[in-house]
Order: structure tokens, then sequence, then C-alpha cells
């Protein structure tokens, strides 16, 4: 990272995260929760905040701030060791997946020029982006941080025996393509990060290993499919890749797909329909052919950055979560894209400007062509070239006991598919322009048609969480917006009641207004979930440290004696052992906003286990959500999210209407009906046609208005904890009384 560069440039002007005052963080912490628990649970919690407050609370926020003063950010430790330390799969837990709009481009229309295209692209991105010339981030003039940049391409997860580590290669000159679970590897930049292949050379490329993959029958395919491994529990994966590299020839393979820019998946089916779309870029597809798996989730490698097309051109990218954000990748995705058509622009008119400086490498074959009586330019450091942009196969060897992990992570990936339900809604009534017409955030407006729709199916409110980006700061990530508000409760209960049009109107209002403030605050930096993790972090470092001199307990029953020397053995307060924490950690709506003209369809899988994930996308005339989950009714959502947008709209409207009604038409002294602005004679005919238009418009029935939905609206019963019950395991479970009607 060059901090003289165009890129990095204002990174050393960043501010650092600011560690919020502990009281404030509180009052946060207990809004969040009010709508989420009943009186004695809120009340519980309260008494635990307050006990925190006055005992352990303000000396460990000093540590905090202590410890933030030699770091960049006060979250950024602790929030690789909470990502690289989670032992579950990265498929559906973690990796996010984006889906391009197609190519307008009519020759791009397949997989393979498609690819190439996207490959060409990439390879422009990244040679400004090492070059220090790409034009750094920023919101309305603000610079934003480009840290995780430096994580995007020639980076690994690797999986160890505790946890997880990141790995980059800074250096890194080639890609890997992967077809029928075969990988090929190919230099595409030469030392200075200039291309050494043009898009027409890559084309042939990727032509010749599509040729070779395509020898190996369709059903032998999932047998020596190597990168279903990835998909395996990190632990066991851990296993499986050390006995690969016991193998000298394994170990290298590892290193070259390890190493790589990123992994370019070329799929050899079509997926039918929007759900299958956006499940083969989460987490690839299932079929069966006589009991032998012949899906695309045999063709990934999902600790990389992956860029998938399939075989009628259909594009999009996974990645892996953990060093980058859906904003970083999405600004790849939207520049690359962007370049693809600029391309097409330039092919036509040389003089037409391009995205990216990146020229052709003097070492490509393609250059000497064109220039056969010009010496070729040494490259920058002075080491001469040794370049091999012909593609080559990685040969893996295969002992018995890595075939059978491949088999039963085959299987267990399967059935994380069987168990995941992947539904996309693309809703095109209307989008961000007829929101902010009528004064609303189209954010706040369809993070509120989130909530309602939930409510509608379920009758209750829970946990829901929004990212808000802290890029504005020094290795800034995310913020945890905690959409559920006491005004988000008022208007989703007043919606489903007998409330008048107008009233339901105003509780929504009202609604989007707090929401855009806290999203202004978190994006600030001044949310609770960041700080108290941070606290609740470095509790536990004293934990596993043990007795700490000059620790004292706090009266909130966060220490107990463990020896008659007198030292205490730290716990946890009772705030992070109460209900609330738990309630609060759990976002069964978890929601993330990635809009870009490049995009198509945005999403990932839900974090909790009775849960949606939900990404979203708002266009000027339209919105995309793609919703996912395991074993509940995805779809089902999606319609009722649909209908709720369609009633909320005929509400607005009508409302909007009445504001602006036409004063009434009178008779004038020969009996002629007039419009009272314009004088002018009304027929009989247009009165009429009036009428029953805005009769049909406002007239029908609509699940939506039922004021019998206002019976429902009572809180489920959660299962109560005990007074330290959590901690031991135990779980006292009330009966849950159901009320049909």
């Amino acid at each position: 990272m060059d901090p003289n560069s165009k890129t990095f440039a204002s990174q050393h002007k960043l501010p650092k995260l600011p560690i919020p005052p502990l009281e404030d963080t509180c009052k946060r912490y207990l809004r969040a929760l009010e709508g989420l628990q009943d009186h004695h649970e809120h009340e519980q919690t309260k008494r635990a905040v307050d006990a925190f407050l006055r005992g352990d609370g303000p000396r460990i926020q000093e540590k905090l701030v202590e410890w933030a003063k030699t770091k960049d950010s006060y979250i950024e430790d602790f929030w690789y060791e909470s990502y690289l330390s989670h032992s579950d799969p990265v498929v559906l837990a973690l990796n996010p997946f984006f889906v391009l709009e197609d190519d307008p481009t009519p020759s791009r229309g397949t997989q393979l020029p498609r690819a190439s295209a996207l490959i060409v692209s990439s390879l422009g991105f990244i040679h400004d982006l090492r070059a220090g010339l790409l034009e750094p981030d920023n919101v309305r003039g603000i610079p934003l941080d480009m840290d995780q940049y430096t994580r995007l391409f020639g980076t690994a997860r690797i999986p160890t025996e505790r946890g997880c580590r990141m790995a980059s290669n800074e250096r890194s000159q080639h890609i890997v393509i992967i077809r029928r679970g075969q990988f090929y590897y190919f230099d595409v930049l030469d030392s200075d990060n200039r291309p050494i292949l043009t898009e027409r050379d890559i084309h042939l490329n990727l032509q010749a290993i599509v040729q070779d993959a395509d020898k190996t029958p369709i059903h032998e395919v999932a047998r020596s499919a190597v990168g279903v491994l990835s998909t395996e529990n990190r632990k066991v994966w851990n296993g499986l890749r050390k006995t690969l590299q016991t193998d000298r020839n394994n170990a290298a393979c590892l290193k070259v797909v390890d190493d790589a820019l990123f992994i370019v998946c070329l799929d050899d089916a079509e997926p039918t329909g929007l759900p299958e779309l956006c499940s083969n870029f989460l987490c690839g597809t299932y079929s069966l052919s006589n009991g032998i798996q012949v899906g695309t989730c045999t063709n990934r490698w999902y600790d990389k950055l992956q860029i998938i097309v399939c075989a009628n051109g259909a594009a999009g990218i996974n990645f892996e979560h953990t060093g980058v954000d859906g904003h970083t990748v999405l600004r790849f995705a939207a520049d690359i894209f962007t370049d693809n058509l600029m391309l097409l622009a330039h092919s036509i008119n040389p003089s037409a400007p391009t995205m990216f400086q990146a020229k052709l490498s003097p070492f490509s074959k393609s250059y000497k062509a064109k220039h056969r009586n010009s010496t070729a330019v040494p490259p920058q450091n002075g080491v001469p070239e040794y370049l091999n942009s012909s593609p080559h196969k990685l040969e893996w060897t295969l002992t018995p006991e890595v075939c059978a992990g491949i088999r039963f992570a085959e299987t267990r990936i399967s059935d994380l598919i069987c168990q995941n339900d992947c539904q996309a809604l693309e809703f095109k009534h209307y989008g961000k322009n007829f929101i902010t017409k009528y004064g609303f955030s189209p954010d706040a407006f369809v993070q509120l048609a989130f909530q309602a729709a939930y409510f509608g199916l379920y009758g209750r409110i829970e946990c829901t969480y929004e990212p808000a980006m802290t890029k504005a700061f020094l290795h800034g990530r995310t913020e945890a917006i905690r959409t559920v508000q006491p005004e988000s409760v008022a208007f989703t209960k007043g919606y489903f009641s007998e409330a008048t049009p107008t009233q339901k109107i105003h509780l929504l209002r009202k609604a989007c207004e707090a929401h855009t403030k806290l999203t202004k605050e978190c994006a600030k930096g001044l949310g609770q979930d960041r700080h108290l993790y941070a606290l609740y972090c470095l509790l536990q470092r004293e934990i596993n440290e043990g007795s700490i001199d000059g620790y004292k307990s706090g009266g909130s029953g966060a220490s107990t004696p463990t020896s008659s020397s007198g030292h205490f053995k730290p716990s946890l307060p009772e705030i992070f052992t109460d209900h609330g924490w738990t309630v609060l950690n759990t976002s069964i709506l978890s929601t993330s906003n990635c809009g870009n003209p490049a995009l198509r369809l945005f999403g990932f899988g839900p974090v909790a286990a009775d849960g949606f994930g939900i990404g979203y996308i708002i266009k000027d005339d339209g919105i995309s959500v793609c919703a996912s989950s395991k074993h509940l009714q995805t779809r089902r959502y999606l319609d009722t999210l649909q209908n709720y947008l369609l009633d909320v709209s005929r509400i607005i409207q009508q409302i909007y209407r009445q504001a602006n009604e036409r004063p009434e038409p009178f008779v004038d002294h020969s009996g002629t009906l007039r419009d009272s602005r314009t004088g002018n004679p009304i027929s009989a005919q247009v009165l009429n046609e009036t009428e029953e238009e805005e009769e049909d418009e406002l007239t029908g029935y609509s699940f939506f208005d039922s004021g019998e939905v206002e019976r429902l609206n009572r809180k489920r019963e959660r299962p109560r904890f005990h007074h330290g019950a959590e901690a031991c395991g135990i779980l006292v479970v009330q009966k849950l009384r159901l009320c049909v009607m």
C-alpha cells in the first residue's frame, strides 16, 4: 500500500472509529430491546445493565480505551477473531453473492465470451489498484477507507487446528479456472501488473480448458471434485487439507489455488428460474442422476473470491466475507461491469475512454506480434519475466482417505443445499422514485416493509439486523442497525389494526424518520453492537487468563472466589448472560442493501436457524429481493412482502388524492355541471368513468386491511431463562398458547 498513491492518499487522514460513552451505548442497547422483550424480560435486562454500569462497566471501558490507543480500529482484532474462529462451513453461513445484470453486448451472450470479458476487466481493476491509480471511494466528498481492497485479490481463507487464518499474496499473477471440478491455471499479469493476455487470448485459453475438462464424464465429476472440501466444517477441512499436503504435488496444487488472484467457475448448466439462479451463485445447484451428484455444487472453491459464469452467460460473484464487506466487492463488480460496456464503445470508436489505465504488457505474445521490430521494455524491478500464459491442469494425487473426504463433503453440502430455500422477488410496480416522491427514505421504507411482512405472516416482531458502513473511519467495517425500535413497533402494530389510513401512514413516516436518524448515528460509529462486543471480548480474555491482579468484584455478581488465597476468578457480568444479549445477537431477519445498476440480485444465507437472510436492491422503478431460509416459507414471505408493498402504496396514493382532491363541481344557472377550477362543462359520461376508476382502485380484499389481525398483535412467549440458567445450559420452556381464529 503506497500512501503517496491516488488510491491510498487519504488513508493517513482518516479518523479512528470512536468508542462511544458507555452510558450512551447502554441506552441504545435498552432501546433496541424494548420492542423485543416483554415487561418482565425488559426489567430484568435493565437491572443487568444498571449493575454493569455500577460495576465492571467503567473499568472494562477504560481498558478498551487504552487498548484502542495502539490499534487502527478498536474492533478490528475482535472482528477477525469472530470470523476466523467460525467452525461451520463458510458456504451458506458466511459467503454472500452478487448476480450481475446481463451484458448487453450481443457477442458476450454466451459463457466463454462473457467470462473472457469479465477476466480482462478484472485485470484492469487489479492493475489500477496495485499501481495506486484506482479512484478512492468517497461518500458525498468524504473519503472512505481503502484497506479492504488489499485483501480482495490473491487472498485465501486457510483452515487451521484453531479456527482459520487469512493468507495473501500481493504479487499474485495467475488465475485459476474450475470446470467440471477440474482445476486449471495460467498467468495473466507481468511483474508490473500489466495484462499479458488480450480478451481473445483468454477466450482461446478458456476454450482449451472446456474441451479438456469436458472429457471427464459428468457422472465422474463428483468423485474427484477437490473443491467440495472447501464446503466442509472448518475443522474437518483442516484435517483433510493436512492429508493433502503430505503429498508434495498436492501441496504445490494448494499453493497455486491459494495464491491465485481469483477463481473463475465455468458451470456446464443453465439455471432455470430466479430461485435456481440465486441458489447457483449462493451454494451451487443440487442435481442427482442415478444417485450421483451432477449439480454445480462440485464446481466451487469457497475460500476465495469466485467469478461464476453459467452456460448461458449469466454471471455473478461469490466471495469470502472475512476480509472484505459487500461495499468493497460491489465497487469491484460495478467497475468491471461498466468496463465491459465501455470496451464495447471503445471497439467501435478507439478514441472512446476506458475504465482502467492498464496497457498490454510488452511481454505479451499479442504485443510482440504488433511490435515485431521493437525491443521489450524490462520490468521496473529489473527481474526477468518467466511467464506462462498457456493453461495448465492441476493434477491432484487422491489417496483413499482424500477420496472418502470428497465423497462425504459432497453429501454434506448436498444436505445443506436441500435444507436451504432461496427465493427471489423482482418487484417492478415501483421503486426509489415513487418512495421519494412521497417523502420517504427508500431504505427505511423497505426496512419497514420487511418487518410488516414478517408480522403479517407470523404475527410477531423479531430482531432485525442491517449493516451501516463505517468506512469513513480507518479500517472501518460496519455497525449494526437494529431496525426494531419503538417507532417501528408502533407502526407494525398500528398497520395491523383498525387505525385509519392516515394514522397508519403517519406511523410509517415517524418510523422511517427514526430509522434514518439511527442509520446516520450508526454510520458515525455510534451504535451499541460493536462497542458491547469489544467489551465482551476483553472480559472473555480476562477470564481465559485466570486471576487478575488488582481485580475486585464490582458488586454485580461478576466475580466468585476460587481459592483460599483470596484470588477471584472473573466471570461474565450479567449483561452478557441476560436474555436480552441472546435476543439481540439472534438476527431472525438479517438484511443488507447493496444497490447498483450493475447488479440484478444480491443475497446470502440466514444467520439464525429460524430466520431469513435478505439481500435487496432498491432501483429507480423496482425493488429486487433475494431471501433464503432453512425449512421456512420463503416464497410465502416474499409474496406477503409484495402484497404489503402494493397495499401500502395504495393507501399512500389514496391519502395523496384526498389531500389534493379537486373542488366539487357546481351547477350554473342554466343547470350545467361545471368544473370548479376551469369552469368547463363536465359530461355525465366523464364523471361516471372517473367514479368507476377510483372505485376499482380502492376496493377489493386485502389481507393487510383485516382488522382481525389486530387480535394477533400479541408478543410470542419466548423460552425464559432463570437467573444464571443460560450459562449452565438449563432451559425452562413455557407452554405456548395458540389462538386459532
